[in-house]
């Protein structure tokens, strides 16, 4: 992984170094997870923004609701909501045997 050099403020510095010293990470692997976190943040807010824009105009929303009706049939595939099944711990695992009691 390359590296790169920016220039950040003395306040955003010193909290880097004192969340580097309490969560033992290096302050870029910090800096990494912030940029990552904004990105995921701005994305949400922007699908929030278009599903506004959809809602306000009542022919676009009722073209999205009239499909999700249509996908809707789909789910009922023939199989119980719920099947019964074993707890993970208990199913049998490929290329192992269970011990018998």
């Amino acid at each position: 992984m390359g590296y790169g050099t920016i220039r950040i403020s003395d306040t955003a510095h010193g909290t880097l170094r004192e969340m580097s010293r309490a969560e033992g990470k290096p302050m870029a692997a910090l800096l990494d997870e912030a940029v990552e976190t904004l990105r995921r943040q701005r994305f949400l807010e922007q699908v929030n923004a278009a599903y506004a824009a959809l809602r306000a105009d009542p022919r676009a929303w009722e073209a999205i609701e009239s499909e999700s009706r249509e996908w809707d049939v789909t789910l009922p595939d023939g199989l119980a909501a719920a099947e019964a099944r074993a707890p993970y711990r208990e199913q049998s695992r490929p290329g192992r045997k269970r011990k018998r009691s």
